[in-house]
Order: structure tokens, then C-alpha cells, then sequence
């Protein structure tokens, strides 16, 4: 028996921890995390059950070309000549057409989009979209708008911290192995923890303290710490002096929301806001408000998380020790980033079809409006996309209203899904390019920025088990036929030494993985890209066209009498709706719950464990166990996202549990105010008792 390990990226998620898959006779066995770079060898559970994704028969196993209506689930398995000729030659006669505007793209993001960009702006279409309008758009933007940066350029220095603030953001369940371990060193350093929320959580469980607020109304909270950090001088006045534009103008815009006007807004005590702020205040700057993670919550979401960075702000947040530091990159180390496939083509000059960069307030660079692209391909307007490819990114269950997109859809002329895992959108396409698991699957290097940036490289560890193709290659051969012969690479190994080209590094200076670029922590300091070099409470673009930077408080709908608001979130055994099927999670974590509090089911007449009916205001309706759970908000009902399968390919995971996405009737124009990050849990629903008899779905 030969032993070997290879070093790779998970890739059960879009952290991409750091691991090694340790092989007997070229033959995966076992995956763990990296101990080299320091997280040591912990793995989620999701990312150690990456061989059971490896193992599992029931994913697409080869390249398949629709046969039937769309969704039918009738197809024929053709070669990847055929698949991809039949792919290009659609595509072609498309833009021939309509123009290459007609083509859009979507996918979740990351350091693999660069190829992906490449074949879009190439092809001459500037409809390169990912999932962010129904993730982490709203705090995206928050943070540009206030510092110029991205909320991803900005490194949580947990290690360091003295206060923690998280809000919505269930940071200790879902689940960045290596956030969580520094989260826990600092608490056991005395740093402490509060968690805002709606409902108890594993991070509430070890929190210092916990909050639970009427749900929709953390935007209240917020203001009211402001006022209270203004009112009584409790800011940083030296940083705010030096780093803050217009503070005058914030400290007007909070004058009205008191902390006993929030805290009657949110349904709690008047000392939880004036007694967390003076705690703040003592640990500064030392302090992190999270700014959010999946913040596309509520119609008032993108000033929530604004607020969030404003409170980091007067407190000093901002570049200091044990608060929000700017991630160094390449430049910062003095060194070369890795060569970009996009910046082979000019950027097209044709507008976004979604709005973004002309319709659309000003956004951080790279960001795009899905669903608006969706609305636009319905109404022809500003002109017809008919072509779409969805990379490793299943819109039907991530975004609301699965009708209403199919609506959407019907006026693509063809639909594209590079998948390794059997989707509600892949199964809706036309034609389906598999891709092996990411333990038989290398990718392009990874850039990590950070105190200490690093190349990172996702190695195969096995042959794929299948007739599947990393997306690298898919795209490479879909350019060479499309007339990009220079995005085709033979093998990995040129693909990498393309993007090595100029840095000086070579594959064999890789070791466990990764090439570190500096060996010493780099602090770039508070470094603002703003057009005043300060963080900007009034953003000078979206002031000089108009746009509020500041937009008041308004109280959020309650449910009616027999209504809830519809919460949704994740849990450390499931990535969004990929991995209920995983034959290793699948047992773990069969089946999501209907989550409300043990009064509300009394006055229902539900005990604990009994199925219940649930149903949205569009009269959609399906059977869901109801537990009661103490601690929730009262109007709050809390679900798991990513079940309610029902394909027929996916036995384990098909008719189990309820997917949320069907409760959002009308969903896909719910949006932020100012934003436009969907709001996912701007939706109420009714529970009804049902044959109790009946206790699984």
C-alpha cells in the first residue's frame, strides 16, 4: 500500500479552508484540514464529508443535452464534443443574432471567477452576475460606500478583540473553521461576546450576553447605539477628527432615535442599548461590530450594516489592533499578483442589462444584480438576453419565487448549468457540463489577501471517478471554439504557470499548498479608497447623483395575528441546497424544522414534534415538523434553507422538508430601499395543525 497526501482547497463551501486528502494507492481515504497553515487539521463537517460528495453516485455523471420539455428530466448523454459543439454552436447563433449582450452569466463568487470573466468580457458581453443580490450585496456595499473597500478587503483581527458584536451573523454554526478558533481564543482571553438575533443560536449559547429584537428592527438598534456613543462622548474623537467626513451630519441624522426610542422599536430594555454602548466605548478600539454576512435580510438591510461600520468607525475601529484591518495583497508585500485571464479583453462598453453602473446607484467594482438581469430578460429591456450559463450556482433554490424566475427564464433561448451536484437549475437547463468533486478537481490559484498573503493551490487527488470536467477546462474549450483559443489550456500545470508569469514563483515552490508572500504581518493602517481619503458618512458619488446616504427609520410590517416572519439561515452541516443529498450530511442533518416559540405553538395548538401546515400569503402550502423552541421572538418562524428537494435523481434528500425560496411569492421584487440585495425575510407565513399522526415529511 503507497500512502501519500495531497494539499488542496475544500470546496463543500466558499471559504476554501486549507486541507489535506490523505490517499491510499492514489484512492482518497481521508480529509482533514492543513496543518500547516494555521488552522490545524479541524474541518467542518461539510468539509469532511467532501468524500462523501466524492463517493455519491447521484450527481451527474456525464455531459447531457435536453431531450424533453424544460424540467422534464428527459435527457440524452452525448460525448463532450458533442455537448460542447452543440453548446458553442447555440451560443454563436445567438450572438449573431442578438449581439453578445445577449449572453449573461452567473456564478458564486471568488478568486476562480477570473477565467469565467475572461470568456464573458472576450465574448464581448458585460452580463457577468453572481449570487450576491440574495447573499452579502447589502454589506458590500456598505462597506464601499463608507471606506472605498469591499466588506472582504477588511480582516476581522478577532484574535485581538476585546468586544465582539454579532448581528444575524450565527458566526460559531456557519462556519469559517478558522474565524471560529480565533473567536474562541480571544473569548478565552476575556473578550466579550454579544449576540443580536432573533432566536438562540450556537453563538448566543456562548455568547457573554444575548439579545433577541422583534424581528426587522436591528436597523432601530443600531441608530440607537449611535445616538447613545454621540449623546454621551463616547466615541474615539481623535480617529473620528482625523478619519471621519461629515460627522456633523451623522450626528444630526441620529438625533431623533434615542435609546429608549429603539428600544421600544425593538422590543427590549433601554439599558441592553446604553449599557452595550458604554461597554463598547471601555474596550475601544479594540472592538468589532460585524458588518453582517447574509445580509440580504430586510428592506432597510444595506443601512443596518452602514451603521454597523459607522459604530466600528467612532469607536476607532478602523486599522487598529484588535478591530476591522485592511487585508495586504501582492502590492502591499512588494510583490507580483498573479497574471488575470480578464485583462486579456477591454471591458465591453455595451451597459449591464441589470442596471449596474448606470441605472443602478454607484456600486463597488464587480458587483451585479441578478435578479434585476432576470426582470430585464423578461421585459426586453434594454435589450434581449437570451443565453444563460449558471456556474456552480443554482438561482432556483437560492433566490426567491422559483415561478416567477421560471417566468424569467422562459425568454432565454438556451440555459447552460457547469455543475458537480444535481440542482433545481440544472435540472431546468438545457444542456448540463459536469464537474468532478473538488477532491478530483484542480482550479486555478487562489490569491488570498490578508496580514499575511498567500497563493493558494487546489490540487486533484484522484482521477474523476465519472465522465466530468473542471470548469477550467469547460470554459477553455468553449472559448477555442468561440474563437478564445488563448483561454484553452492542455493541462493544470499551464493553466498555473500562465497565472504565474511574471511573479517570480515557480509550482515547485509551493509547499503544503500554498507560497506565503511576506513572512512577517503587514497592516496597510486605516487606509480609505474614498474620494476624500476618509471614511465618508455622506458617499460623494451617490450624493452628487441624488442618492440619500442617510435614509430614516421606517418601521418594519408585523405579522398579523396568525402570521410569522419567515427567517431563514444555515447550519454547519449544509452548504445552501448542494449537500442534503451528500449521503454523509444527509444523515446527520436529514430534514429542517419549522422553528417558533413555545407560546406561539400553544395558542396554535402544536406541541413540540407535531406536523404542521404551512402556507404563504400566494396560498403555497406544504407539511413542516414544528419545534418549539425557547428563546425565539415570538413573530419570528426560523427555517433551515436549502430543502424541499424534489428531484427525482436525489433520493435521499428528495421530499424532505420545506424549501423557503416557495414561501417568497413576489420575492424577486422585494429588494433593499437603496441597495437592491433581495429581502428574504421580508415574507410572513401561517402554521396550521395537521394529522399529527404524520410526524415526518
Amino acid at each position: 500500500m503507497t500512502a501519500s497526501i495531497v494539499y488542496s482547497l475544500c470546496g463543500m463551501c466558499n471559504t476554501r479552508c486549507p486541507i489535506e486528502i490523505h490517499c491510499e494507492d492514489s484512492r482518497p481515504r481521508w480529509i482533514c484540514g492543513n496543518r500547516h497553515l494555521g488552522s490545524g487539521t479541524a474541518l467542518c463537517p461539510r468539509g469532511a464529508a467532501g468524500l462523501g460528495l466524492y463517493a455519491d453516485d447521484e450527481r451527474p455523471q456525464q455531459p447531457l443535452i435536453r431531450e424533453g420539455a424544460r424540467g422534464e428530466g428527459r435527457w440524452r448523454a452525448v460525448s463532450w464534443d458533442e455537448a460542447l459543439d452543440y453548446t458553442a454552436g447555440r451560443l454563436r447563433a445567438i450572438m449573431d443574432a442578438y449581439g453578445p449582450r445577449s449572453l449573461l452569466f452567473s456564478e458564486r463568487p471568488g478568486p476562480y471567477s477570473d477565467l469565467s470573466k475572461a470568456l464573458v468580457r472576450g465574448l464581448g458581453s458585460p452580463n457577468h452576475c453572481n449570487h450576491d443580490d440574495a447573499c452579502a450585496h447589502n454589506v458590500n456595499q456598505a462597506a464601499y460606500t463608507l471606506t472605498g473597500s469591499g466588506r472582504s478587503q477588511w480582516n476581522y483581527d478577532y484574535k485581538n478583540c476585546r468586544h465582539i458584536v454579532v448581528q444575524g451573523r450565527n458566526l460559531l454554526e456557519s462556519l469559517k473553521v478558522g474565524e471560529v478558533n480565533n473567536v474562541l481564543a480571544a473569548l478565552d482571553k476575556g473578550c466579550r461576546l454579544t449576540c443580536v438575533d432573533v432566536r438562540p443560536t450556537v453563538t448566543a449559547a456562548r455568547a457573554t450576553h444575548a439579545l433577541c429584537l422583534r424581528p426587522g428592527t436591528d436597523l432601530a438598534f443600531n441608530l440607537g447605539i449611535l445616538h447613545t456613543l454621540i449623546a454621551e462622548k463616547l466615541y474615539n474623537a481623535a480617529f473620528v477628527a482625523a478619519c471621519v467626513k461629515d460627522f456633523d451630519a451623522l450626528a444630526d441624522f441620529v438625533r431623533p432615535y434615542s435609546a429608549a426610542w429603539a428600544a421600544e422599536e425593538c422590543g427590549i430594555d433601554v439599558e441592553e442599548i446604553t449599557t452595550l454602548a458604554r461597554q463598547l466605548a471601555e474596550a475601544a478600539p479594540a472592538v468589532i461590530w460585524h458588518g453582517g454576512w447574509m445580509s440580504t435580510r430586510y428592506a432597510q438591510s444595506f443601512m443596518t450594516c452602514r451603521t454597523a461600520y459607522l459604530i466600528n468607525a467612532l469607536l476607532g475601529s478602523f486599522g487598529s489592533k484588535g478591530g476591522l484591518i485592511l487585508n495586504a495583497g501582492a502590492k502591499d508585500a512588494g510583490r507580483k499578483g498573479l497574471r488575470s485571464f480578464a485583462a486579456l479583453y477591454p471591458a465591453p462598453e455595451e451597459p449591464r442589462a441589470d442596471g449596474v453602473g448606470w441605472k443602478e446607484p454607484p456600486f463597488a467594482p464587480g458587483s451585479s444584480l441578478l435578479h434585476k438581469a432576470f426582470q430585464a430578460a423578461a421585459t426586453g429591456e434594454p435589450y434581449p438576453l437570451k443565453a444563460y450559463i449558471a456556474l456552480k450556482h443554482d438561482p432556483l433554490s437560492a433566490m426567491p419565487d422559483p415561478e416567477a424566475q421560471k417566468a424569467c427564464l422562459a425568454h432565454f433561448d438556451l440555459l447552460v448549468s457547469l455543475t458537480f451536484s444535481w440542482s433545481d437549475t440544472a435540472w431546468y437547463s438545457d444542456v448540463v457540463l459536469p464537474m468532478p468533486s473538488f477532491v478530483e478537481r484542480g482550479s486555478l490559484l487562489q490569491l488570498k489577501s490578508g496580514a499575511r498573503p498567500q497563493i493558494l493551490m487546489r490540487s486533484p487527488a484522484a482521477a474523476p471517478r465519472h465522465d466530468t470536467r473542471p470548469d477550467w477546462w469547460i470554459l477553455g474549450q468553449l472559448g477555442k471554439r468561440l474563437g478564445l483559443p488563448e483561454l484553452a489550456f492542455d493541462t493544470l500545470e499551464d493553466l498555473w504557470r500562465f497565472q504565474l508569469e511574471g511573479t517570480g514563483i515557480s509550482l515547485e515552490d509551493f509547499q503544503h499548498g500554498a507560497v506565503s508572500l511576506s513572512e512577517t504581518p503587514i497592516n496597510p493602517g486605516p487606509v480609505f479608497k474614498t474620494p476624500s481619503g476618509k471614511i465618508e458618512v455622506l458617499f460623494t458619488p451617490w450624493e452628487e447623483a441624488g442618492i440619500p446616504s442617510l435614509r430614516p427609520y421606517v418601521s418594519p410590517a408585523r405579522p398579523g395575528p396568525e402570521e410569522f416572519r419567515l427567517i431563514v439561515g444555515r447550519h454547519a452541516c449544509h452548504t445552501h441546497s448542494h449537500t442534503q443529498n451528500n449521503p454523509l450530511l444527509h444523515d446527520k442533518l436529514p430534514v429542517n424544522e419549522a422553528w417558533i416559540a413555545p407560546e406561539r405553538g400553544q395558542a396554535l395548538g402544536l406541541a413540540d414534534g407535531d406536523t404542521a401546515v404551512m402556507r404563504a400569503a400566494s396560498g403555497y402550502s406544504g407539511q413542516i415538523r414544528v419545534r418549539l423552541v425557547s428563546g425565539m421572538h415570538p413573530e419570528a418562524l426560523f427555517m433551515l434553507h436549502g430543502f424541499g428537494h424534489s428531484l427525482p435523481v436525489e433520493s435521499r434528500a428528495r421530499g424532505l422538508g420545506l424549501g423557503d425560496q416557495h414561501f417568497m411569492s413576489g420575492g424577486l421584487t422585494q429588494e433593499d430601499e437603496l441597495a437592491h440585495g433581495l429581502a428574504l425575510q421580508a415574507h410572513f407565513v401561517r402554521l396550521t395543525p395537521c394529522d399529527t399522526s404524520a410526524k415526518d415529511n
